[in-house]
């Protein structure tokens, strides 16, 4: 967060409110426990909906749950991990629940584009976790990223991707804006997030 020369929080204005709003709602937990069911409902139905509600639970619920426990503890700042030093163990948990979710999905026969999803999660988490304990890169610009890759897939790519520069352009900004990130950092996430995603999507078939 920005702040005055004394140190303290400026007031909110429009534009901090409207970041911190976009920084909520596109969280990387509200995006990989929403996006799966959500893809797998557009791309098989219900059915898809299912397997995607287990890839939820499982990447996204466990990897909240552990950060909604180490922030009750006060070891971390909040849900968005805002402060570099404090993102390892969670990062690292959350590697290990995606990698369960994998191989969950792999054994019991989940569609491709949802193993292919969980797989693109991982290999993310392979590049950035490393990254970070260097450099704060973001995860918000990463996962974001990832997410309108996936939904090209499963919605028709030309409006797809349309919608979805506006939405990573408005959540880079976002944060930059609240100070958590630089402009390179929000870059590097958003580059790691499309790329992986796509190399991990084609590798399966699936773009």
């Amino acid at each position: 967060m920005r702040r005055d020369v004394t140190g303290e929080p400026p007031a909110a204005t429009g534009p901090d409110r409207l970041a911190r709003w976009v920084t909520e709602l596109f969280a990387p937990q509200v995006l990989v426990i929403a996006m799966p069911p959500l893809a797998g409902l557009l791309a098989q139905g219900w059915t898809g909906a299912a397997w995607g509600l287990l890839a939820s639970a499982l990447c996204g619920g466990v990897p909240a749950a552990v950060i909604a426990m180490g922030v009750r503890a006060g070891r971390l700042d909040s849900r968005h991990l805002v402060e570099r030093a404090g993102r390892t163990k969670p990062l690292l948990a959350a590697a290990g629940a995606v990698l369960a979710a994998l191989v969950l999905l792999i054994v019991l026969g989940a569609p491709t584009l949802l193993v292919a999803t969980v797989a693109a999660m991982l290999g993310a988490l392979a590049v950035t976790v490393p990254v970070t304990l260097r450099w704060k890169i973001s995860f918000h610009a990463a996962v974001s990223g990832g997410t309108v890759v996936v939904f090209a897939q499963v919605l028709p790519p030309p409006p797809t991707l349309a919608a979805g520069a506006v939405l990573l352009a408005l959540v880079c900004w976002a944060r930059v804006r609240l100070g958590h990130h630089t402009t390179a950092q929000v870059l590097a996430g958003l580059v790691v997030g499309v790329a992986v995603t796509a190399a991990t999507l084609a590798a399966f078939g699936e773009l």
